[in-house]
């Protein structure tokens, strides 16, 4: 089978690293990949918001599998544009993206719905949002409507915060469009877990379930990131929960999709709480997460390929047996990020990372310049390791992170530590 990759990122080298383990494999291109990925793929420099360029590139490459990875080309229309061209393609095409391109569409769709979530109101007047705010009382939280790499869940712990939060999206426009309309919802309290089902209309399997660190700072302080690290599994979502999950939230949010007219197809990420009154969605993503892809592919004993292909080809495979082993992602990143940040640092050092046994070095924000391995991106690398438990894969990240270097990189040193429980 011929696949094509879309993306660049430290989640399409983890689905590349993944995807050249199967024997179904014949040729993998990456579009535009990055250093990590050329390892296991052919990469073309072609961006993943030059849509028409991808197409070219389909129509050269003729794949039997187009793997979109990341939310920005999905929200935007490209599974509809290769699905138009007759190609298979696994992703959601956009009126489905959109569930994670608009939180108010989301949100919206959940209360027609009745799919358990944070109380919530939709706002594009500073005024009314901040009295609202008051409504609510703190702690809250302020979200963009569209996309904001990661960053647009803004945590409020004090009314002033909340204020100021509104201000940046609504009066200073911090986030552009994405923050022309903001919700404004109550702080859920209990313990968040990343669960990924693969979904094709209105079937689906579970896959797996991570829990993310996103803000940038140990003990979870600081601004958020993308996402500074991962592990898997968590302890709390056991069987049933999972099984309580797919009843209560995922198969009414598919069949709400599928009713209105916006079938979902791909693997849905359901951001959770674990509240004392149940488990209730957070926000949900059309994609693997970033760095949770890295923590459930890293110790996955099957094959990744058919799965992916099946629910590209309207199909749910049979169901996912669960890893049997635990991993942990941590991310390194670029001095000063989430903020500004330099980029063009020399890399050392991930090879030998990489010589330790159970560990991946997955590329997130890498590049090669004059034959150097340098920085490209504010997240840089995704050191993982696989282990027999939560504690030995938290060991070993953190034994490969040590041999790594750059000027100015730094990482949390907490990642996994919530939950260092065997599996």
């Amino acid at each position: 089978m011929n696949v094509l990759l879309i993306g660049g990122g430290g989640r399409e080298h983890a689905l590349a690293w993944k995807l050249a383990q199967s024997p179904r494999l014949t040729r993998l291109v990456a579009a535009p990949g990055n250093p990590g990925i050329a390892r296991h793929a052919e990469c073309v420099a072609v961006p993943v918001d030059d849509h028409a360029g991808l197409l070219r590139l389909a129509d050269k490459e003729r794949p039997d599998l187009i793997v979109i990875g990341p939310e920005i080309p999905l929200v935007a229309g490209l599974a509809d544009r290769f699905g138009d061209a007759g190609f298979t393609v696994f992703g959601p095409r956009a009126r489905a993206a959109a569930i994670e391109g608009s939180k108010v569409f989301s949100k919206a769709l959940m209360e027609r719905h009745g799919v358990a979530t944070a109380r919530f109101e939709t706002f594009d007047d500073a005024g009314r949002a901040r009295r609202y705010a008051r409504d609510l009382g703190a702690p809250l939280v302020v979200k963009t409507d569209g996309l904001a790499a990661g960053k647009g869940a803004i945590v409020c712990t004090t009314l002033a915060e909340a204020d100021d939060a509104i201000a940046a999206c609504l009066e200073r426009r911090e986030f552009g469009a994405s923050g022309a309309r903001v919700i404004l919802e109550e702080f859920l309290v209990g313990e968040e877990v990343s669960f990924f089902a693969l979904v094709s209309g209105r079937d689906a399997v579970p896959l797996a379930a991570a829990q993310d660190h996103k803000a940038v700072f140990d003990g979870d302080r600081g601004p958020n990131t993308g996402g500074m690290g991962a592990f898997s599994p968590v302890a709390s979502f056991d069987v049933a929960m999972q099984a309580r999950v797919m009843r209560t939230l995922v198969r009414p949010t598919i069949g709400a999709l599928a009713d209105e007219g916006a079938p979902f197809s791909g693997v849905l990420f359901v951001q959770l709480m674990l509240t004392a009154a149940g488990p209730k969605i957070v926000e949900f993503n059309c994609r693997f997460g970033d760095p949770e892809c890295q923590a459930i592919l890293a110790p996955m004993e099957v094959d990744l390929l058919p799965l992916l292909a099946a629910v590209a080809a309207g199909g749910v495979p049979a169901a996912v047996p669960a890893s049997r082993r635990a991993a942990v992602c941590v991310t390194v990143a670029s001095g000063g990020y989430p903020g500004q940040y330099a980029t063009g640092i020399p890399i050392s050092g991930i090879e030998d990372a990489a010589a330790i046994s159970g560990v991946q070095v997955f590329h997130a924000g890498t590049a090669r310049r004059d034959g150097r391995l340098v920085t490209s991106g504010g997240r840089v690398l995704g050191v993982t390791a696989v282990g027999d438990d939560v504690q030995q894969a938290i060991d070993t990240a953190y034994e490969a992170v040590a041999r790594i270097r750059f000027d100015g990189m730094h990482f949390r040193r907490d990642i996994g530590r919530r939950r260092a429980v065997a599996v």
